[in-house]
């Protein structure tokens, strides 16, 4: 991808499979470019004669035989005429049989004809520079393509549709009437004029400080919501991990012995509830050990607490107090580099206990939750505490991001709106206070491809699958 701005500017007209390797009962290949009409139409044959591919309209489909001295197969094209389609150019789609030999030869024959193989994400690149839609975008597209819950397919679609451009577009076009402003200054700078009203840049800029906040407190619920929520399953050896894992997934995932130590490294696994994919995480029990690989497994358990959003602690009554359960969960908040992270005591083994614990009191006050993971008892209360662990009414109500890249172009434009800002409050000559205002609407420009860079398109690019 690193010629990528290049290989558009040359015209080539590219080719790719659109569906899956390997065999199906129906497969299909796309070709864009300039060329597509012509390099198709040297090898098709339409079965009706009143029929042309170079004549065809947009959206109708022909039906032929495709080959070039010997018929290769009968296809289904789909056509697609410039500027009406995916990539904004002339576009077929030709439908095929699912044989990995016909798929192969297809190619082949197209490239044979002058097309090229697409480079990962070409076509919908070639959308993006063609105006199909801006940045964000189109790195939707890939976000659909492997959304894998309704949730996230939810947050891809709304992204797609591109109420989250709009938002970046509106504090854009403001921040940008008030720099031409400040510019128009600089260029009158020997009069000592203001055509910027400072009382209602000092309010925009405080609005838009705050915009940018809001977009990116979103990002830690758009981010897990997108690639699952962590939640880390925690406690002394021996205490029904393992087990309560199973129970969770319902199916015999991890090993369960009576032996303490059993699990050395973390298992994962995953399980989607209402719409929301948990990815739940079984970990080395926590103690001190001369076990080398034991102890690694450990150092993996601290690991796993760190990226866990959700912390099921769990524990044995008969084993550990509550006193001591209180200093335990405190020390694991302390470490906690999150914090936000939602701490669960679970209670476990509450089929041999003969009566309730004298502390159940102290154990209500931590939002305990009592089950019998080996009869599967209350596990329905944690799975609904998880899922209370989920901001559905922020899903609903507002603009949620879920791309590291526009968290990380949002939090440098944030700096330097607040450069902005404290530039107002303190006097700062109007060249500085511009150049913050000219970084903040780049960093802001990044995320809807207002400003792009090679590096930055072949970075965005490389994620899609050849084909899209």
């Amino acid at each position: 991808m690193e010629n990528i701005l290049y290989k558009l500017s040359s015209g080539d007209t590219i080719c790719a499979l659109a569906t899956p390797a390997g065999m199906g009962a129906i497969a299909m290949v796309r070709i864009s470019g300039k060329d597509s009409f012509s390099i198709v139409g040297n090898v098709f044959s339409p079965f009706r004669s009143s029929s042309s591919l170079l004549e065809a309209k947009g959206y109708t489909i022909l039906h032929g035989k495709i080959g070039k001295n010997e018929i290769l197969d009968e296809v289904l094209i789909n056509v697609f005429r410039a500027p009406h389609s995916y990539t904004g150019e002339d576009l077929l789609e030709i439908s095929c049989h699912g044989s990995v030999f016909i798929q192969r030869k297809l190619i082949e024959l197209l490239i044979s004809e002058g097309a090229r193989l697409a480079d990962r994400g070409e076509f919908t690149l070639r959308a993006f520079m063609n105006g199909k839609f801006d940045l964000s975008q189109a790195e939707a597209v890939a976000d659909l393509i492997i959304s894998s819950t309704s949730t996230s397919h939810e947050l891809a679609i709304r992204q797609m549709r591109g109420g989250y451009s709009s938002k970046i577009a509106g504090l854009r076009k403001q921040l940008v009437d008030f720099a031409s402003l400040l510019e128009l200054e600089l260029d009158f700078s020997e009069e000592d004029v203001e055509f910027a009203d400072r009382t209602r840049f000092r309010a925009l800029v405080a609005e838009i400080s705050e915009e940018i906040a809001s977009l990116m407190s979103s990002f830690r619920l758009g981010n897990v919501l997108k690639s699952g929520i962590p939640v880390a399953i925690i406690g002394k050896p021996n205490v029904g991990k393992s087990t309560l894992l199973n129970a969770l997934l319902n199916e015999e995932k991890a090993i369960v012995s009576e032996i303490p130590g059993t699990t050395r490294d973390y298992i994962e696994d995953v399980m989607v509830i209402r719409g929301v994919s948990f990815r739940f995480i079984d970990t080395a029990g926590l103690r001190h050990s001369e076990d080398t690989i034991e102890s690694l497994g450990i150092e993996r358990t601290y690991e796993q607490i760190r990226q866990a959003r959700v912390i099921l602690y769990v524990f044995d009554l008969a084993e550990t107090g509550v006193d001591e359960l209180k200093i335990l969960i405190d020390e694991l908040k302390n470490n906690a580099e999150d914090s936000g992270k939602e701490f669960i005591p679970v209670v476990n083994k509450t089929d041999l206990l003969v009566e309730s614990p004298h502390h159940f009191a102290a154990l209500s006050e931590m939002d305990a939750i009592y089950i019998s993971a080996k009869r599967k008892e209350n596990i329905n209360l944690i799975i609904e505490r998880l899922l209370n662990s989920v901001d559905f009414g922020k899903l609903e109500d507002s603009t949620i991001i879920s791309s590291s890249r526009h968290f990380d172009a949002l939090e440098k434009s944030s700096v330097a709106i607040s450069a902005v800002s404290e530039g107002l409050n303190t006097g700062l000559p109007t060249d500085l206070i511009a150049a913050e205002l000219r970084r903040a609407l780049y960093f802001l420009g990044e995320i809807t491809g207002e400003v792009t860079t090679n590096e930055l398109l072949g970075n965005i690019f490389s994620r899609f699958c050849i084909g899209k």
